[in-house]
């Protein structure tokens, strides 16, 4: 029916086959269409793409390969240990060996600090249920140990650990329930741990301070090697030297693959416990200075006082006392938010160390043998000078044209530096400082000058968390002479603290050596037994003339014998030097009596002295007496013991 095609005899048709890659079909394809829109013979078996569609895929291919290339250098450069870390945190468990935290002794080797054992509840969130509901269940069943189910979700979602603590310090009876209901707590267990204890906490809180346990913010801050259910040191000594009381941790790693199996056999990291440090605290002492606070406390109605007893030859803290004060044993076992409360609204603020921190209190008078020691280096006088010391000395105010004038407590006459020390002339003090008639006085600048050189208005390097740097005037250009008057008798806008005092008088009674304070006297290895000596840092050495600083020595005991000391300080077991002053508080009685803040430094021996003292009273009415009962009683029974 159809014809079969016949080719001629010399034609032979060659069959072969070849391979037709994709875009030759498309080509032919797109060719085919191109054909039917132009001349057929011109046809072209290819059509190029266009220059914009190839930068537009170039663009792309860049943009692709630029987003891997970065992606890859974050992953493996710039968070390869973090992911490393979460990695292996995956597959590995470590569960912490309990360590010894160092304790603490007196210089006589009374201990002051213990670790008492203790119970924790806690829960790593990797074994909990994923499932939102089973895991609320958990976390309402949990809630029978203390904590309600709302703070312990938030405290899931927020602790950044695998870890959270659930109690701590559990009860015998919360042990047993949670054993009793143990398969209905996965992942939670409980931990022993530690808990700080003190000998007397409300005696010794404010230097030896307290430890806690450690928040989220503190976990992520220290990092590795601290876990939810560690305390830290807060404050004082538990907080200076954390790093060496904590020791170091160890833990036990236990491997597991991804069903959760263990992988071979646990490795220990063995623990390093923590070192021991021995104070130059003197316990008895500052039991007695705080017997001694509460006893004028009690005749005056003050409340609030604080007192350093330094080492007149190295520095050493052998007291440090600071009124009211805080049990520091109730944060170690956990403060309840009740008790917490009361200690924030106490008007008294009980955790402020008012010994060192803050800015301090205008010293009155204590600063009149400062004042001395830089007119007698600075020739203003000598130490025969005498200067007829009036009740009130009046000088002309240049824009007022009108005399203002300075008086005196009571009326001296003659003075010498010694008789102005020991019967606090302010009127004295007021020519030697800011000058009057034919003397220049030493001037704003050299007052602050030396003050500085006694290190007021700088931290003293104490090894204490918390200081404070006290406060020196700006000599401005509002600064006028009746400023430095007041300047040179311890009033005006300076505050400085009692640490801070008792490290300048330091350098007097010794004879010119300034110390930084130390608390910690040796560092005791757990293990060993062996004691490493802190020692004593010279801040300065030769701080002023060895024949200036006796005459200034000279004028404080005179202060004892027949100034304001006598009848206090003069019938001690030793001699006794001594300078008090008080310096006004801005308030004032229904009667019109100054409230004040009452201060007395003293030196004992005073032919070579041991130990300075520094007390300072807070509100103190107008006639009563502050700081010089408590001065007299414990320099009596540091001497007679």
């Amino acid at each position: 029916m159809f014809a079969r095609p016949q080719f001629p005899n010399n034609l032979r048709v060659k069959r072969s086959w070849q391979e037709v890659e994709p875009q030759e079909v498309l080509m032919d394809a797109m060719a085919s269409r191109q054909q039917e829109r132009t001349d057929p013979g011109n046809l072209r078996l290819e059509v190029p793409l266009s220059r914009l569609v190839l930068r537009i895929l170039y663009g792309s291919f860049l943009v692709l390969a630029g987003l891997l290339f970065f992606q890859s250098l974050r992953l493996q450069v710039f968070t390869g240990e973090e992911m490393t870390a979460l990695a292996a945190a995956n597959t590995q468990r470590r569960t912490p060996i309990l360590v010894e935290r160092g304790v603490l002794y007196d210089r006589n080797g009374v201990q002051l600090a213990f670790n008492n054992p203790s119970l924790d509840l806690v829960c790593d969130k990797r074994d909990l249920p994923r499932d939102r509901s089973q895991l609320a269940s958990v976390l309402d069943g949990l809630s029978a140990f203390g904590i309600q189910p709302e703070d312990l979700r938030v405290r899931f979602d927020e602790t950044i650990s695998n870890k959270i603590l659930v109690a701590e310090n559990i009860s015998h009876d919360d042990l047993i329930r949670f054993e009793a209901r143990k398969a209905g707590f996965p992942g939670c267990e409980i931990q022993e741990n530690t808990v700080r204890g003190y000998a007397d906490g409300m005696a010794f809180s404010h230097l030896i301070g307290y430890t806690a346990k450690v928040s989220s913010s503190e976990l992520e801050q220290l990092g590795q090697g601290y876990s939810v259910s560690d305390q830290v040191g807060k404050t004082g000594i538990e907080a200076f030297y954390e790093s060496e009381l904590r020791g170091k941790p160890g833990s036990i790693i236990t491997r597991r693959d991804a069903q959760g199996q263990l992988i071979g056999e646990p490795e220990r990291v063995p623990s390093e416990p923590g070192k021991s440090m021995d104070l130059w605290l003197d316990s008895e002492l500052q039991k007695q200075i705080t017997r001694s606070f509460q006893s004028v406390f009690a005749q005056t109605g003050a409340e609030r006082g604080s007192a350093v007893v330094l080492d007149a030859h190295t520095g050493g803290v052998l007291a440090l006392v600071s009124m009211p004060s805080f049990d520091a044993g109730k944060f170690s076992s956990g403060i309840t938010i009740d008790e917490w409360n009361k200690l924030q609204a106490d008007p008294g603020h009980p955790l402020f160390n008012r010994a060192m921190g803050g800015i301090g209190y205008p010293t009155g008078s204590v600063i009149k043998p400062l004042i001395g020691l830089a007119a007698l280096e600075e020739g203003i006088i000598s130490e025969d000078t005498s200067i007829f010391a009036p009740l009130e000395i009046c000088v002309k105010n240049p824009y007022t044209e009108q005399d203002e004038c300075f008086r005196d407590w009571m009326f001296h006459g003659q003075s010498d530096l010694r008789r102005a020390i020991a019967e606090s002339v302010n009127t004295f003090f007021y020519i030697i400082g800011g000058g009057y008639q034919n003397y220049r006085g030493l001037g704003a600048e050299r007052i602050k000058a030396y003050l500085e050189r006694f290190g007021w208005g700088s931290q003293t390097g104490v090894d204490l968390p918390g200081e404070g740097k006290g406060v020196l005037p700006n000599l401005d250009s509002n600064w006028r002479l009746g400023d430095t008057y007041h300047f040179a008798i311890g009033q005006g806008p300076f505050a400085v603290t009692p640490l801070q005092v008792a490290s300048a008088f330091v350098a007097i009674a010794n004879g010119g050596t300034l110390y930084e304070p130390r608390v910690v006297r040796s560092v005791i290895d757990s293990v060993t037994g062996e004691r490493s000596d802190v020692g004593s840092t010279v801040v300065k050495d030769n701080i002023a003339d060895s024949r200036m600083l006796e005459i200034i020595r000279e004028g404080m005991r005179q202060t004892v014998t027949k100034g304001s000391g006598t009848g206090f300080l003069d019938s001690l077991p030793v001699a006794v030097s001594a300078k008090t002053g008080t310096a006004q508080t801005g308030r004032t009685d229904y009667d019109g009596k100054d409230f004040l803040y009452s201060w007395t430094v003293a030196f004992a021996p005073s032919e070579n002295p041991e130990i300075v003292l520094v007390a300072v009273t807070e509100g103190i009415k107008e006639g009563q007496l502050g700081t010089l009962p408590i001065a007299r009683d414990v320099l009596s029974w540091y001497f007679s013991r």
